[in-house]
């Protein structure tokens, strides 16, 4: 029996990670991936609860290793899912959520093609770059290399197996939660789940 792999990915500034801690809350079942990374914390971030950092040096190390699950360079920066932090959790039957860009979702589905991926977009171009610039985390150069780097984000969401737009914050967290309850509703993961039911309901009268 495994869990079910989870992939929610989209460009900087649609809101994927508010939209995540907001899922997690409702959804305590999930256990959440964190990443490593090789980029410096932001002034809010705590290591080991919003990424695991570590210097380009180690990361590179690790990926030689053959340490993760999936990694990729996003925005210059390293950014990568140790298998630790995976595939025990599927083994044992609970759902895994990997919040990675386009590319390492790439990579997982040709190592896991049942994973479920989701793909979240901003309201709008005009939207989008909004609410990078009032973030006031990131330096114009690097507002300026998202903006860029966001259209061919965008251009992989027709790679992923449902699109949320995040216009409206409760709308898309409604739009989530009926993404996952609609996955463990689905036959095969409802006959795992029901065994014990099944065997009861079929007994010989």
């Amino acid at each position: 029996m495994s869990g079910t792999l989870y992939i929610i990915a989209a460009p900087s500034g649609a809101g994927k990670t508010s939209l995540v801690k907001a899922l997690l809350e409702r959804e305590p079942e999930i256990s959440l991936s964190v990443s490593y990374t090789s980029r410096m914390p932001r002034a809010n971030e705590v290591d080991g609860q919003h990424y695991h950092f570590v210097s380009r040096e180690i990361f590179e190390h690790m990926a030689a290793d053959g340490a993760f699950f999936e990694y990729a360079n996003v925005h210059g920066d390293y950014k990568g899912t140790a298998r630790t932090a995976v595939e025990p959790l599927l083994a044992a039957n609970r759902d895994v959520l990997l919040e990675i860009d386009w590319q390492g979702a790439r990579q997982v589905r040709e190592q896991w093609p049942e994973t479920l991926s989701i793909f979240i977009l901003p309201p709008s171009r005009v939207e989008l770059e909004r609410r990078l610039r009032t973030r006031a985390s990131d330096s114009a150069e690097q507002i300026a290399r998202r903006i860029a780097d966001s259209r061919i984000e965008i251009a992989r969401a027709p790679e992923f197996d449902y699109i949320v737009v995040n216009d409206d914050f409760a709308t898309a967290i409604a739009d989530l939660r009926a993404i996952f309850c609609a996955r463990r509703l689905r036959r095969d993961a409802q006959l795992k789940r029901q065994v014990s039911l099944l065997d009861d309901l079929l007994k010989p009268a």
